[in-house]
């Protein structure tokens, strides 16, 4: 038998990298520049992945600004005034908001999936940017002669797109990121909040068909960013009876960092439909402790116990990267919890094989 495994998304940028986009914002070091030292990450990161052996990879992500305004990066109709999301730790991240419409893409993801396929055979997931995320750019005065329900309508149309391409494009599937899910039941406990966010990204969603909608999947987590989160007091069980109801076929949980994973596991039992297939996280991304195959191992012995085996694959618990200048985990530490992932899910394959045949 097969237990599926995949990364999330993002891989720390070299600091070369890092350093270079820093000196291209002061004018210091020119695009073309830059550029190389894009692809330099990139060819290194597609690189590494293959050594893991992981059987799906990523870009890393070493050309978004981060996982959330990659479609914006560069437009000309935002200021810095926006949403600020806090973490634990006491530090925030504040996205922008629009100032005039139409609501446009600069530059949709299947960019990102074309690139990389010049440089590997593996088959390249790619994550998108939630509609339910890019609808905080809509400030809350308003816009005048740019209403809300035009700017939602213009919203659809490009995640729809953003997705579709990625598709066309050849992605092996493609994961929409979904972290403020968690958060909005910090900010809204009534679950109003994280409802309207699943029904507008379900607006988005009923334009694909069944078969397509199984290509698409969500990720779910408490935020990791310099090694801190934004929800992890928010339980699984409050979060997953709505989850679920989002209409695509995979689900990339945050699991390695759950200190009660069994109130996970039965929460998934109880929500869990039979099209889905629920990715566990079995590296926990915030923690430099490097976890062994022998531990990711037994952690997918005791999930199997709860959930179906065929509906069963592992991942990471988050992107261990999500904005570019984060630094907190370090690219060796990242592409050894990868090969940890890798090696532990084979191990869980054999021993569940074994098990399997013993009842035969």
């Amino acid at each position: 038998m097969k237990i599926r495994t995949e990364p999330i998304g993002s891989i720390p940028r070299p600091v070369e990298l890092i350093a270079g986009i820093t000196a291209h914002a002061k004018s210091e070091i020119d695009s073309s520049e830059l550029d190389r030292l894009f692809e330099s990450a990139l060819k290194d990161t597609i690189r590494r992945f293959a050594d893991t052996g992981s059987p799906v990879i990523t870009d890393g992500e070493q050309t978004k600004p981060s996982f959330a305004t990659y479609p914006v990066a560069g437009a000309t109709n935002l200021n810095g005034d926006g949403v600020v999301i806090p973490f634990a730790d006491g530090h925030t991240r504040q996205l922008p908001v629009i100032t005039s419409g139409p609501f446009r893409y600069q530059r949709y993801a299947d960019a990102y999936v074309n690139t990389a396929k010049k440089f590997t055979t593996l088959p390249v997931k790619e994550a998108v940017i939630s509609a339910s995320a890019l609808s905080l750019l809509y400030p809350a005065a308003g816009i005048e002669g740019y209403s809300r329900d035009a700017f939602i309508a213009d919203l659809i149309n490009e995640a729809e797109a953003d997705i579709r391409r990625c598709l066309n494009s050849g992605a092996y599937n493609v994961q929409i990121d979904f972290t403020e899910a968690r958060l909005s039941l910090k900010l809204d406990p009534s679950g109003g909040l994280l409802k309207a966010f699943i029904d507008l990204n379900n607006l988005v969603l009923d334009r694909f068909s069944e078969s397509e909608q199984l290509l698409i999947g969500v990720h779910s987590c408490p935020g990791g960013d310099h090694d801190s989160t934004h929800s992890a007091d928010i339980a699984y069980q409050d979060l997953l009876p709505l989850l679920f109801n989002l209409k695509v076929g995979n689900f990339y949980l945050e699991y390695a960092g759950e200190k009660d994973k069994q109130s996970v596991l039965q929460s998934i039992k109880e929500n869990i439909r039979p099209h889905h297939t629920i990715f566990l996280g079995v590296t926990n991304v915030i923690n430099a402790r490097q976890e062994s195959p022998e531990e990711i191992h037994d952690l997918i012995l005791e999930a199997a116990e709860i959930i179906p085996l065929n509906q069963l694959g592992t991942t990471d618990d988050c992107g261990f990267a999500p904005f570019a200048d984060d630094i907190s985990t370090s690219r060796d530490i990242a592409f050894e919890k990868i090969r940890a992932r890798v090696a532990g899910t084979k191990l869980a394959e054999e021993s569940l094989s074994k098990k399997i045949i013993a009842v035969a």
